[in-house]
């Protein structure tokens, strides 16, 4: 089987291979680890997402639920309220593919309807069993994420891509085409501080899989574990990540800082991706 080249998300279409794709943060939640808060108003995430498109990013992940360590949980019915007519407003003013980030099938359902062309599931089709059809009906891409409630692994890599091929298995079986998939190692997710170093060092072991690979590193801790330094401080560390990363296979990166990591990814494709 050979590497998909397209990464199909409804009307839209990403060419893989050319250059990295910005994945642009856009959290509309009062309590996400990084910028909780600060776009909880219709108006001024809209604002922020224009300017991280004006700053190069590729597409749009909005998110109205927070996966940090201790999140509290949002009923549905909220999280539908705060990502729906943002994702409305979005695909009508903006040209840029819109990603909702949740792992529940009815925010999911909900945020398609709105137009979005992208669920990335930070539990990988695993959590709830009408995720994978409802992103099938749509014919949406998905983002099929490593997750784990705790940190105990056998061998860390072989359980990590075994748990993404069930995650493919699950796509394939509800109908979701290969080419509207990608696999994102789950980084800072069920992972102690050493795993998500290991991961970044074996990032490439993905390839195996034969999908576009999301690798979403920005701000997080153990960047701030080895820099010592606190959240607003780790964009020179996030650009180390985004760099190997993309040295190491990474398609799609998941980013806060968006005009620094655009500038990062551009330098790092004139070296990995010579023609």
């Amino acid at each position: 089987m050979n590497r998909q080249n397209i990464f199909k998300c409804r009307d839209k279409s990403l060419l893989l291979g050319e250059k990295t794709y910005i994945m642009g943060i856009l959290n509309v939640t009062p309590d996400s680890f990084s910028d909780g808060g600060k776009h909880s108003s219709i108006e001024s995430a809209i604002e922020h997402a224009k300017k991280l498109v004006d700053d190069g990013a590729d597409i749009i992940d909005v998110g109205g639920e927070s996966t940090r360590p201790s999140f509290e949980p949002v009923e549905p019915d909220e999280e539908i309220s705060r990502v729906a007519p943002i994702i409305e407003r979005l695909v009508k003013e903006l040209d840029t593919p819109i990603s909702v980030d949740t792992s529940k099938a009815v925010v999911a359902n909900e945020a398609l309807k709105a137009g979005a062309h992208i669920v990335n599931d930070i539990w990988g089709l695993q959590r709830d069993e009408n995720m994978a059809p409802t992103i099938a009906k749509f014919n949406a891409g998905v983002v099929m994420m490593h997750n784990k409630q705790d940190k105990e692994y056998v061998n860390l890599l072989e359980d990590i891509i075994s748990f993404l091929k069930k995650s493919i298995d699950i796509a394939q079986r509800s109908g979701i085409d290969r080419s509207s998939m990608s696999i994102d190692p789950g980084i800072g997710f069920g992972k102690t501080f050493e795993h998500n170093l290991e991961v970044m060092a074996n990032l490439d072991k993905l390839s195996l899989l034969k999908l576009p690979v999301l690798l979403g590193t920005s701000r997080k801790s153990f960047i701030g574990n080895v820099l010592n330094l606190p959240i607003d401080e780790r964009v020179e560390g996030t650009a180390a990540t985004v760099a190997l990363g993309i040295a190491y296979g990474a398609d799609i990166v998941r980013v806060h800082d968006v005009k620094e990591m655009a500038r990062i990814t551009k330098m790092t494709d004139a070296i990995v991706r010579r023609k």
